[in-house]
């Protein structure tokens, strides 16, 4: 089996407050293989962006402390020296930020800001880094790239905007993207466009970690799956297992939530109980608990990721009994409009036997 290209050992994020120590992300681990795409998901707050944001050092507020390993083709990320991590930023991997207007510099031409990429890493003339940076925009899609070269970020829409984004983050051939949420405000015509360009990406051999809390992207274009929820890892595998047999409950409300095409109409679609738990308020034991319709005694027990009985690279973090998840989730669906005491302690009497 070939080495991973990144591989993310128990990484925690803690932030340094006023009202105490919150921790963001606690201890999660994931890699990704060469040419591989890792769609990670959860609702906002769940510590996906953050993550990222540790792997590649950006997090430099000192009241922000960052824990674990994170390697990339053999090299701990976290311990580099800042001139060697800057070499790698751009050149080896590139992230892709959630807002196009805010990730770059309004006064500034969108080609300059591309060519001055490919120079901070490259030793090549204006000129050349100037043609590279209108070639990169004619690749993904941008119209007239020789004239739009010269626009600044205002002047382009919400689409063009990411697609001059993701120039940038290619601009010198990374071998790892991250992209946070790229087709997030779109609307769904720019929005194929832009995961058909990621996956032209990905089969030239890049590296992916998406993020995302849209389910329907990520069944589009990822290998593998991460789920997310209070900056733990709730569910992880191969992208049919987390779709096709979902383990954790807090999948199963993500699934259920996204509309279906075919089949039959629903009057109004399930949705998820309570709010995403607070950082700074994640119970001790399972954090998806206090939301969770099958949630019982041993869930005040932090649960460990773990692999299922038949799948060994299908992991969760749930109590639940393994070999009868199936049956689980059909009854907690049917007390979905019952009262929470009386469905609670079906529940609980469903698990206890």
């Amino acid at each position: 089996m070939p080495e991973p290209l990144l591989d993310v050992r128990d990484l925690s994020v803690r932030f340094r407050t006023r009202q105490g120590v919150v921790t963001a992300v606690d201890g999660i681990s994931f890699s990704v293989a060469p040419g591989e795409v890792l769609g990670m998901v959860g609702e906002s707050g769940s510590g996906k962006s953050v993550s990222m944001l540790a792997v590649l050092r950006l997090l430099t507020n000192p009241n922000v402390s960052v824990s674990g390993q994170v390697l990339f083709r053999g090299r701990d990320l976290l311990t580099l020296p800042d001139k060697e991590m800057r070499a790698v930023r751009g050149r080896e991997i590139a992230m892709v930020f959630q807002d196009p207007m805010t990730a770059l510099t309004p006064v500034y031409t969108v080609g300059w800001q591309i060519a001055e990429a490919i120079r901070a890493h490259e030793q090549v003339s204006r000129k050349e880094a100037r043609a590279r940076a209108v070639r990169l925009l004619s690749d993904v899609g941008i119209p007239h790239a020789a004239s739009r070269a010269h626009a600044y970020p205002h002047e382009f829409s919400g689409g063009m905007r990411q697609r001059a984004v993701i120039a940038m983050a290619l601009s010198c051939g990374p071998s790892l993207l991250i992209a946070d949420e790229p087709t997030t405000a779109l609307d769904v015509t720019v929005q194929a466009q832009i995961l058909d360009l990621m996956r032209e990406l990905n089969s030239r051999g890049s590296a992916m970690v998406l993020i995302t809390h849209d389910m329907g992207v990520v069944s589009q274009i990822a290998d593998r799956v991460l789920v997310m929820y209070g900056g733990r890892a709730a569910e992880q595998g191969p992208r049919q297992a987390v779709f096709h047999r979902p383990r954790h409950p807090y999948t199963w409300a993500l699934l259920d939530s996204v509309p279906r095409v075919g089949g039959a109409r629903v009057r109004r679609l399930p949705t998820i109980a309570g709010t995403p738990v607070s950082p700074g308020a994640i119970p001790e034991g399972c954090a998806f608990a206090p939301r969770c319709r099958l949630r019982h005694e041993r869930c005040a027990e932090r649960p460990a990721l773990t692999a299922g009985n038949a799948e060994p690279t299908h992991l969760d973090a749930c109590w639940l009994p393994g070999e009868d998840r199936a049956r689980l989730r059909v009854a907690a669906d049917g007390d979905r409009a019952r009262p929470d005491a009386a469905a609670d302690e079906d529940v609980n009497r469903e698990v206890a036997s």
